[in-house]
């Protein structure tokens, strides 16, 4: 194979828009089953509706009337197949660990699932009342505090205005929107939007074979939402949160940046930057974290997102005194990269690291499906994928510069403090 993904892959749709990928590979006799619905908190652009791409993500396991939930339970603990799911801003994935001779019958539990869920509106009720839970419990995270008012603060107009779990006045309401539940479900679980990802010791065409038998009658019908586009930001955005509870002080700064795009030299470059800024082998983190240590971590990077996010640097402060100096040491450290371009060698280190670490996690048929799963559900295929990691290679260290001065700059910043009880 000449791109980075070390195993041959085989994509195919079926006439309904399903798109089919398999990735036969050394599993042990494991397989990994994803279902990628390219659905998240992004395409909740309607007011007062949202939370229902996370909701789903429960209420999926809910059963159908073939195979009721204990019984869809009880045929996984049986095959002894490990099942979750998880819900980002651009998609939502079920995912499953399951032994080969296993797969048939799940590809026909899940199949099932997704053409005829059901479920009563007192199931409804009782499942948005347990996600309104969930997000109380999130709410005790001061870092999931800060980022719900870092995206409230930063974005006006585009659903990456609110987290996954949505806003919530909306998740509070949701109980009574049983109605609104089913069309949401009618409208984003479709065929033509969604991908299923298949890997490990598997036969590419007798898998098609059983996803065309169990899937093909699926009704095709997605319509991309009207999601509103995100006016450019004109100045720096800052705020403070009072934690209520102890807690070290947090300070988030997130500047705007370009949707993922493999041929965009500058957004690609950041993805760079942000490891040679702020990373682990950085001066930054070692004059922070392990010089002077009134820093207890460090971590920047930008998440590849469909449309326009944010480039996000964050850091927990151990005396909550020096906040303004780490901040002063953070804008210091972007204008060093904004007034000259980073070592080479140090350039080159982080490509080779990057390569190395990327192929490190293709050595089980879940990880692998880990690796690829986000970018199948960005760009509907692979080829973004392999297209990012040869661009990296070309990276210029002035590139790295070109991004740190169009990304990192005042006037698309959104910087947050969060600071506990004393």
């Amino acid at each position: 194979m000449n791109g980075i993904i070390p195993y041959r892959t085989h994509i195919d749709s079926l006439r309904n828009g399903l798109k089919v990928v398999r990735m036969p590979m050394p599993g042990n006799g494991l397989v990994a089953y994803w279902t990628l619905v390219r659905t998240g908190s992004r395409d909740e652009y309607e007011p007062g509706r949202t939370g229902f791409a996370h909701f789903f993500e429960h209420m999926m396991f809910r059963g159908t009337v073939r195979f009721p939930s204990d019984a869809y339970q009880r045929i996984l603990t049986e095959i002894g197949a490990d099942a979750n799911a998880y819900t980002t801003d651009d998609l939502t994935a079920y995912h499953l660990s399951l032994a080969a001779e296993d797969l048939p019958k799940v590809i026909e539990l899940e199949s099932d699932r997704f053409m005829h869920l059901a479920y009563s509106r007192a199931d409804f009720e009782t499942e948005a009342g347990a996600v309104y839970g969930e997000y109380r419990k999130s709410r005790m995270d001061p870092f999931f505090t800060l980022y719900e008012a870092i995206v409230e603060t930063a974005f006006d107009a585009h659903p990456y205005g609110h987290t996954t779990m949505g806003y919530e006045a909306d998740i509070a309401a949701m109980p009574g929107l049983y109605d609104y539940s089913r069309d949401f479900f009618a409208r984003y679980y479709r065929p033509d939007n969604t991908i299923l990802l298949v890997a490990g010791e598997i036969d590419p065409a007798a898998v098609l074979d059983l996803v065309e038998h169990h899937y093909g009658s699926w009704a095709p019908g997605y319509e991309p939402p009207p999601i509103p586009a995100e006016p450019p930001q004109r100045g720096e955005r800052r705020f403070d949160v009072e934690y209520d509870g102890r807690t070290l002080p947090i300070a988030w700064l997130a500047y705007k940046i370009d949707a993922f795009d493999p041929a965009n030299r500058l957004r690609v470059a950041a993805d760079l930057l942000a490891d040679l800024a702020f990373g682990e082998t950085s001066e930054t983190y070692r004059r922070l974290v392990l010089d002077e240590q009134v820093v207890e971590f460090l971590d920047a990077g930008a998440t590849a997102n469909r449309d326009p996010g944010l480039f996000d640097v964050y850091a927990r402060i151990k005396d909550p005194a020096r906040v303004d100096y780490v901040i002063a040491v953070l804008d210091e450290t972007a204008e060093r990269f904004r007034s000259s371009p980073p070592d080479e060698a140090k350039l080159a280190a982080l490509k080779s690291r990057l390569k190395y670490a990327f192929l490190m996690g293709f050595d089980t048929p879940d990880r692998a499906a880990q690796r690829v799963a986000r970018y199948l559900a960005i760009g509907g295929d692979l080829d973004g994928l392999e297209a990012l990691h040869a661009a990296y290679e070309h990276v210029t260290p002035d590139d790295v510069q070109a991004a740190a001065r169009a990304y990192l700059v005042h006037e698309r910043r959104t910087l947050g403090v969060l600071r506990g009880r004393s």
